[in-house]
């Protein structure tokens, strides 16, 4: 049957339209997956172009003579370094039976081949039990050898194989100048092995220990000391231990900017002591003195004596204890000590401070306000024990 030509040309019309709308279609689903691509189909070339400029990835090269210090420092000393964990004991009355809680956690060095592991004391202080952990991960019980409260240190020891020990290098501390670098290895937070590194900020400060006693000649520093630091190593750039990491200053709790360090020379003159004899010895006179807060109350210059020790050198020489007259009931004061050989006392602390730089039996001599007199004695330091 032959078509007419309107017939022809109506046919026509609807195959070109429906060649439009394939067309359209076939580019609007290009674009669709080009916009899936993250890529508009006119970027796809400018992308290609971009690919092909990328400059290759350069060689790093060698360190700098910095750089392998510290990495160097790091490999070495890192062996050495401890992880403590410790527990308390808690009591769960319900049930009648006793718990093992965590406690907390800090950082310690190896002293020497035996395995002995210094720490501070208030990483162990309250707790009923500890583990050590060494460098390779490997773990184990460790016993408390002894303390000093009032320098915050602490000795552990653990039974590992000879092999697994590593002491770290002792330094010394008299020499120290501002400036110079040092690094903590400890580990903070719960992160094991965490290098940080910065220099010494000042000399020759005082903190306070959790006993409330002066610890003299700190080393300050801002190399970052955060909470789980305690007790690991501050070392030099000799690789050398010139301090125990023991507090940080921080209105947070945080790090911020100054943390200190126990100098090592008073490390070497306590650890040795703590290990053979489990304590320390330290020259006394045999008195009790108020502290810093009940001196300030009572607005005493100096540092009154509260109680004499029976058959002390202070007790021998005469020293009058603070007592209540027998008759009134007042309080009579004791002796004030406003001085020790050439150097003024002008609180509690200053007692601390003057004595630990003394030996026992060494002579001292002592200014004593008695009243409205002024005395003075010999003094024959006796080892009296904390």
């Amino acid at each position: 049957m032959r078509e007419e030509p309107h017939e022809k040309g109506k046919t026509a019309s609807v195959r070109l339209l429906l060649g439009g709308l394939i067309t359209a279609g076939l580019v609007l689903a290009w674009m669709r997956y080009g916009a899936v691509l993250g890529n508009r189909p006119q970027d796809l070339a400018h992308a290609d172009a971009s690919t092909a400029r990328m400059a290759p990835s350069a060689a790093r090269g060698e360190l700098t003579a910095p750089e392998r210090l510290t990495v160097d420092i790091f490999r070495r000393s890192a062996p050495s370094v401890v992880n403590i964990t410790t527990v308390a004991v808690r009591e769960d009355i319900l049930r009648r039976n006793v718990m093992e809680i965590p406690r907390g956690t800090g950082s310690g060095f190896l002293w020497d081949d035996r395995g002995h592991v210094v720490t501070n004391f208030h990483v162990i202080q309250g707790a009923s039990a500890a583990r050590v952990a060494l460098a390779d991960h490997s773990s184990w019980e460790a016993s408390l050898v002894g303390y000093a409260a009032d320098k915050d240190l602490a000795v552990l020891r653990i039974k590992a194989p000879k092999e697994k020990l590593k002491p770290l290098r002792i330094g010394e501390s008299q020499n120290l100048l501002v400036g110079q670098s040092v690094f903590a290895i400890g580990n903070p937070f719960g992160f094991d092995q965490t290098l940080s590194t910065g220099v010494i900020s000042g000399l020759k400060r005082e903190i306070m220990s959790v006993v409330r006693r002066p610890i003299q000649d700190v080393i300050q520093t801002d190399a970052a000391i955060n909470p789980g630091n305690s007790g690991g190593p501050l070392i030099d750039s000799a690789g050398r231990l010139i301090g125990v990491n023991t507090a940080i200053y921080s209105p947070s709790g945080a790090y911020a900017g100054i943390g200190f360090a126990v100098p090592v020379d008073t490390v070497r003159r306590i650890v040795p002591q703590l290990i053979e004899f489990g304590k320390v010895t330290r020259p006394g006179l045999g008195v009790q003195i108020a502290d810093q807060e009940l001196a300030q109350r009572l607005r005493i210059p100096g540092a009154l004596v509260l109680g004499v020790v029976p058959g002390s050198p202070a007790s021998r020489s005469g020293i009058r204890p603070t007592r209540r007259d027998p008759n009134s009931g007042a309080v009579v004061l004791g002796d004030i000590i406003v001085g020790i050989d050439n150097e003024k006392v002008d609180t509690p602390n200053d007692v601390y401070r003057l004595l630990d730089k003394r030996e026992v039996g060494q002579t001292v001599r002592l200014k004593l306000k008695r009243g409205e007199r002024e005395e003075q004695l010999q003094i024959k330091l006796a080892p009296f024990e904390d």
